[in-house]
């Protein structure tokens, strides 16, 4: 069963027998945000159209490959459009469709969601891993 258009989320994640519809479409949202760079990104061009120069330098710490990479997956799903100029040399441009910039929105408010909860999922994280070294170092050597 796939979810129409116009259902709200609560009714597109109800569950059937207790069992999550596989297809919803409510998981594309975060299908479409899943990749390390796409929200960064899209955040980027919220700016308006950037070449990929711009984008790099303004992001700092992405390749030129992960960036084109993310590119062409945001392009490939509709949320950019690249605009090619014939000029010499060569110009190219990245810029937001309506959906790109329909994501902005919840990109806000998950910056909004770090900004209140970070510290203590980074605590949380933190605790497990010492609570792991430490049910490590108390194995004997011989469960190893």
């Amino acid at each position: 069963m796939r979810i129409g258009k116009g259902m709200l989320v609560a009714e597109a994640m109800r569950s059937t027998e207790d069992h999550y519809i596989a297809d919803c479409q409510t998981r594309l949202g975060l299908d479409l945000l899943s990749g390390a760079w796409t929200g960064v990104v899209l955040w980027a061009l919220g700016k308006g159209p950037r070449r990929p120069g711009e984008l790099r330098d303004e992001i700092g710490g992405i390749s030129q490959k992960v960036l084109t990479e993310t590119l062409r997956k945001l392009e490939s799903n509709g949320l950019v459009v690249r605009h090619r100029y014939a000029e010499a040399p060569p110009r190219v441009e990245y810029e937001l469709t309506g959906p790109g910039r329909g994501l902005l929105e919840p990109l806000n408010a998950l910056g909004r969601w770090t900004v209140r909860y970070a510290d203590e999922v980074l605590e949380a994280q933190e605790a497990q891993e010492t609570q792991k070294a430490q049910e490590r170092e108390a194995q004997p050597l011989s469960g190893r």
